[in-house]
Protein backbone atom coordinates (compact mmCIF):
# COMPACT_ATOMS: atom_id res chain seq x y z
CA UNK A 1 0.00 0.00 0.00
CA UNK A 2 1.18 3.24 -0.72
CA UNK A 3 0.98 6.38 1.69
CA UNK A 4 1.91 9.75 1.93
CA UNK A 5 2.92 11.03 5.07
CA UNK A 6 1.71 14.59 5.68
CA UNK A 7 3.71 16.52 8.85
CA UNK A 8 4.93 20.26 9.74
CA UNK A 9 6.41 19.42 12.52
CA UNK A 10 9.09 16.94 14.64
CA UNK A 11 8.04 13.83 12.44
CA UNK A 12 8.05 11.56 16.21
CA UNK A 13 5.18 9.87 14.69
CA UNK A 14 6.43 9.82 10.94
CA UNK A 15 9.32 8.40 12.50
CA UNK A 16 6.95 5.65 14.48
CA UNK A 17 5.28 4.84 11.22
CA UNK A 18 8.47 4.74 9.31
CA UNK A 19 10.35 2.66 11.19
CA UNK A 20 7.90 -0.01 12.33
CA UNK A 21 9.23 -3.47 10.86
CA UNK A 22 5.87 -5.20 10.84
CA UNK A 23 4.57 -2.14 8.68
CA UNK A 24 7.25 -2.58 6.11
CA UNK A 25 6.98 -6.91 6.13
CA UNK A 26 3.36 -6.41 5.25
CA UNK A 27 3.74 -4.24 2.44
CA UNK A 28 3.63 -0.51 4.06
CA UNK A 29 5.10 2.42 1.37
CA UNK A 30 5.73 5.19 2.17
CA UNK A 31 6.50 7.26 -1.23
CA UNK A 32 6.86 10.78 0.21
CA UNK A 33 6.56 13.35 2.88
CA UNK A 34 4.75 16.14 2.20
CA UNK A 35 5.53 18.86 4.88
CA UNK A 36 4.47 22.69 4.32
CA UNK A 37 7.03 24.05 7.50
CA UNK A 38 10.53 24.12 4.90
CA UNK A 39 12.37 24.15 8.29
CA UNK A 40 10.14 21.10 9.98
CA UNK A 41 12.48 18.56 11.69
CA UNK A 42 10.70 15.99 9.81
CA UNK A 43 12.22 16.94 6.48
CA UNK A 44 15.84 15.59 7.99
CA UNK A 45 14.18 12.28 9.30
CA UNK A 46 12.92 11.64 5.78
CA UNK A 47 16.12 12.38 4.47
CA UNK A 48 17.59 10.02 6.98
CA UNK A 49 15.16 7.50 5.73
CA UNK A 50 15.42 8.10 1.57
CA UNK A 51 12.03 9.23 1.33
CA UNK A 52 11.09 11.80 -1.32
CA UNK A 53 9.93 14.88 0.63
CA UNK A 54 7.67 17.78 -1.13
CA UNK A 55 7.74 21.23 0.72
CA UNK A 56 4.65 23.46 -0.05
CA UNK A 57 3.95 26.69 1.63
CA UNK A 58 0.30 27.70 1.92
CA UNK A 59 2.05 31.20 1.18
CA UNK A 60 3.18 30.42 -2.00
CA UNK A 61 -0.52 29.89 -2.80
CA UNK A 62 -3.55 32.60 -3.34
CA UNK A 63 -5.93 30.43 -1.89
CA UNK A 64 -6.41 27.22 0.67
CA UNK A 65 -7.61 24.99 -2.61
CA UNK A 66 -4.63 26.21 -4.82
CA UNK A 67 -2.27 24.82 -2.39
CA UNK A 68 -4.24 21.85 -1.79
CA UNK A 69 -4.84 21.23 -6.35
CA UNK A 70 -0.49 21.80 -5.96
CA UNK A 71 -0.33 18.78 -3.56
CA UNK A 72 -3.01 16.15 -5.85
CA UNK A 73 -0.88 17.51 -9.11
CA UNK A 74 1.95 15.91 -7.25
CA UNK A 75 0.90 12.98 -5.21
CA UNK A 76 -1.43 12.17 -8.71
CA UNK A 77 1.35 10.11 -10.65
CA UNK A 78 2.31 8.47 -7.34
CA UNK A 79 -1.04 6.15 -7.00
CA UNK A 80 -0.67 6.71 -3.33
CA UNK A 81 -3.56 4.83 -2.08
CA UNK A 82 -3.75 6.62 1.78
CA UNK A 83 -2.61 9.80 3.68
CA UNK A 84 -1.45 9.19 6.86
CA UNK A 85 -1.71 12.92 8.72
CA UNK A 86 1.11 12.88 11.29
CA UNK A 87 1.43 16.16 12.85
CA UNK A 88 0.10 18.33 9.99
CA UNK A 89 -0.92 21.55 11.15
CA UNK A 90 -3.38 22.40 8.52
CA UNK A 91 -7.11 21.91 7.78
CA UNK A 92 -7.69 19.60 5.04
CA UNK A 93 -10.27 20.58 2.42
CA UNK A 94 -12.32 19.13 -0.25
CA UNK A 95 -9.86 19.86 -2.61
CA UNK A 96 -8.57 17.15 -0.97
CA UNK A 97 -11.06 15.12 0.23
CA UNK A 98 -12.87 14.90 -2.70
CA UNK A 99 -9.29 12.89 -4.27
CA UNK A 100 -9.18 10.74 -1.37
CA UNK A 101 -12.64 10.27 0.30
CA UNK A 102 -12.21 8.11 3.46
CA UNK A 103 -8.66 7.35 2.42
CA UNK A 104 -7.14 10.27 5.06
CA UNK A 105 -6.04 9.69 8.80
CA UNK A 106 -5.42 11.89 11.42
CA UNK A 107 -4.15 11.53 14.99
CA UNK A 108 -5.12 13.47 17.33
CA UNK A 109 -3.65 14.03 20.95
CA UNK A 110 -6.96 13.47 23.07
CA UNK A 111 -9.60 11.97 23.34
CA UNK A 112 -11.92 13.26 20.74
CA UNK A 113 -14.38 14.96 20.79
CA UNK A 114 -12.67 16.55 23.90
CA UNK A 115 -10.19 19.18 23.26
CA UNK A 116 -10.36 19.21 19.17
CA UNK A 117 -7.98 21.36 17.68
CA UNK A 118 -4.47 22.68 18.58
CA UNK A 119 -2.94 22.73 21.88
CA UNK A 120 -4.89 19.97 23.19
CA UNK A 121 -2.61 18.67 25.46
CA UNK A 122 -2.04 21.76 27.09
CA UNK A 123 -5.95 22.49 27.38
CA UNK A 124 -6.27 18.88 28.58
CA UNK A 125 -3.51 19.46 31.35
CA UNK A 126 -5.26 22.44 32.30
CA UNK A 127 -8.68 21.21 32.40
CA UNK A 128 -8.97 19.76 35.51
CA UNK A 129 -9.89 16.05 33.92
CA UNK A 130 -8.09 13.29 35.02
CA UNK A 131 -7.78 11.70 31.75
CA UNK A 132 -7.04 12.89 28.08
CA UNK A 133 -6.09 10.46 25.31
CA UNK A 134 -5.01 9.83 21.63
CA UNK A 135 -8.11 9.56 19.31
CA UNK A 136 -6.74 8.37 15.33
CA UNK A 137 -9.90 8.95 12.79
CA UNK A 138 -10.31 9.67 9.15
CA UNK A 139 -10.48 13.14 7.92
CA UNK A 140 -13.34 14.94 7.30
CA UNK A 141 -14.47 18.41 6.46
CA UNK A 142 -14.08 19.47 9.83
CA UNK A 143 -11.39 20.13 12.77
CA UNK A 144 -11.17 16.58 14.28
CA UNK A 145 -14.74 15.50 13.69
CA UNK A 146 -14.05 12.74 11.12
CA UNK A 147 -15.08 9.23 12.16
CA UNK A 148 -12.85 7.50 14.93
CA UNK A 149 -10.64 4.24 14.09
CA UNK A 150 -9.14 3.87 17.55
CA UNK A 151 -9.20 5.75 20.75
CA UNK A 152 -7.23 5.11 24.03
CA UNK A 153 -6.97 7.05 27.32
CA UNK A 154 -4.18 8.39 28.88
CA UNK A 155 -4.68 9.69 32.45
CA UNK A 156 -3.32 12.71 33.84
CA UNK A 157 -1.36 12.46 36.56
CA UNK A 158 -1.18 14.39 39.80
CA UNK A 159 2.53 14.55 39.52
CA UNK A 160 2.37 15.49 35.64
CA UNK A 161 3.39 18.27 34.04
CA UNK A 162 2.33 20.11 30.56
CA UNK A 163 5.33 17.89 28.98
CA UNK A 164 5.28 14.73 30.90
CA UNK A 165 1.97 14.44 30.15
CA UNK A 166 3.00 15.40 26.24
CA UNK A 167 5.72 12.50 26.66
CA UNK A 168 3.31 9.59 27.81
CA UNK A 169 0.74 11.04 25.21
CA UNK A 170 3.25 11.07 22.49
CA UNK A 171 4.32 7.69 23.90
CA UNK A 172 0.50 5.98 22.92
CA UNK A 173 0.67 7.87 20.06
CA UNK A 174 3.69 6.31 18.86
CA UNK A 175 2.31 2.99 20.14
CA UNK A 176 -1.39 2.81 18.34
CA UNK A 177 -0.73 4.62 15.04
CA UNK A 178 1.40 1.73 13.83
CA UNK A 179 -1.10 -0.95 15.05
CA UNK A 180 -3.99 0.94 13.00
CA UNK A 181 -2.10 1.18 9.61
CA UNK A 182 -1.42 -2.60 10.68
CA UNK A 183 -5.06 -3.44 10.77
CA UNK A 184 -5.60 -0.92 7.41
CA UNK A 185 -2.91 -2.87 5.77
CA UNK A 186 -4.23 -6.53 6.57
CA UNK A 187 -7.80 -5.41 4.98
CA UNK A 188 -5.95 -3.97 1.97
Amino acid sequence: MKVAIFASGNGTNFEALADDKMLKENGLEIVLLVCDKPKAAVIEKAKLRNIPIFINKLSDYETRSDYEQAIVNYLEPMHIEYILLAGYMRVVTKTLLNVYPGRIINIHPSYLPKFSGLDAIARAFNSGENSTGVTIHYIDEGVDTGSIIRQETVPILDSDTVDTLEQRVHDKEHEIYPEVVLNLLKKY
